[in-house]
């Protein structure tokens, strides 16, 4: 019997730390000779090929549990895949292999390949093999290709390495050939986002494509000029708290979307006055993707060091109105929460896992590493909450 998107008991744990924290510790990093993982009864068998540990267990944690493992560098990747995993459009998209018939794109679509590969084998299991191997070799191997930023063992960002999957993904499934667009001076949304539908139109801007509005006011000649950029997350600001206190997702927006003031040396040119002159910017959403990510900025440059941000921002699970900061009059806007992926430690050492909504009703689970275990809705806020996946209602 095989277990797909139609029957979604089976729940899926990607695994890997970046640092081998050990779960059943107080998050203190240990030494390679000490790294180890759990499934709960006992040890997760793996393989290693080459720099990655390849293997794909099924075991009984409180439910049908798989798990990938991958190098113990790459939790990071873990993550957001696992994240990705549940973004049922995108997953749907993948299993059935639909951007074959769609893609008008030169590149081949290697990556789009090795990651749908990673999914049907992740999606589609047969309970009866306790033993199901899956290899993500290929995907890993592929991306770093791709991007060779992600090459070797370093620390890296959870939402960098999503900003580059999703484009590149893109790249591989774009819908339309490769046009060369002429430079026009287009102010209206409507027409920028056609211009930018006929160059780049893919499953990926389906889901997760944007159009902000930029308005800038000049302080001397009290000109307004508009422009509109597309995006696919938004990187929010974290409010300042004290050490005990904590913020809420919609002062992140607000900061967001607050008037901000530009001197002459970072304002942009006026086209009246046809120089740099002070001048006040705000951004709002133009154009709402159906799904939208939410990346909390937590790391900051002070004077001499990057510091990460502690305080506990809290979020809605349900019904996030973004009508507010959307066009006036748009009404509301209404998204749920499926996906967090949770950054904890410090700036140099930390470690990621990922907390997402069964699509059985069973709730939520955590995944970190090779443990998948249900949480409860009140074990989602935490000040380790790093990248907020919604998806809006239709």
């Amino acid at each position: 019997m095989k277990r797909g998107p139609a029957n979604e008991s089976v729940q899926v744990a990607v695994v890997g730390s970046m640092w081998g924290f050990d779960d059943k510790t107080d998050g203190a990093p240990m030494t390679s000779s000490e790294t180890r993982l759990h499934s709960g009864e006992g040890m997760v068998e793996f393989e290693m090929v080459g720099n990655l540990a390849l293997s794909l267990s099924l075991w009984l944690c409180f439910s049908l549990s798989l798990c990938l493992c991958l190098a113990l560098s790459q939790c990071f990747l873990n993550a957001v895949v696992q994240c990705l995993s549940h973004t049922r459009g995108l997953r749907d998209y993948c299993l059935v292999k639909a951007y074959r018939q769609e893609m008008c794109s030169r590149e081949e679509p290697h990556l789009m390949e090795a990651f749908s590969q990673v999914l049907l084998s992740l999606w589609d299991v047969n309970e009866e093999n306790h033993n199901t191997k899956v290899n993500p070799g290929k995907f890993y191997s592929i991306f770093k290709d791709a991007v060779p930023y992600f090459s070797g063992y370093s620390q890296q960002d959870a939402q960098e390495f999503l900003r580059f999957l999703l484009d590149r993904l893109h790249c591989e499934i774009n819908r339309r050939p490769y046009v060369r667009l002429t430079i026009l001076n287009i102010n209206q949304a409507s027409a920028m986002w056609k211009r930018h539908l006929e160059r780049d139109d893919s499953k990926i801007v389906d889901l997760f494509t944007g159009q902000l509005r930029s308005s800038l006011h000049c302080s001397v000649c009290s000109h307004y000029s508009t422009c509109f950029d597309v995006f696919c997350d938004l990187s929010l600001p974290v409010p300042k708290r004290s050490a005990t206190g904590g913020g809420s997702l919609r002062e992140c927006l607000d900061l967001f979307t607050q008037e901000e003031k530009l001197d002459e040396e970072n304002a942009p040119m006026c086209e009246r006055c046809n120089r740099r002159t002070e001048s006040t910017k705000r951004l709002t959403i133009q154009r709402f993707p159906q799904v939208i990510v939410m990346h909390l900025n937590r790391f900051a440059m002070s004077r001499y060091m990057v510091c990460r941000s502690t305080v506990c921002v809290s979020f809605p699970l349900t019904s996030l109105d973004m009508g507010p900061y959307g066009p006036v009059d748009c009404g509301p806007v209404l998204y749920d929460l499926y996906a967090v992926c949770n950054h904890s430690g410090t700036v140099n050492m930390g470690h990621y896992t990922a907390c997402c909504l069964e699509n059985d009703g069973s709730g939520w689970c955590c995944y970190n590493d090779s443990c998948v275990t249900p949480i409860s809705e009140n074990q989602l806020q935490s000040a380790q909450a790093y990248v907020l996946f919604y998806q809006r209602r239709k």
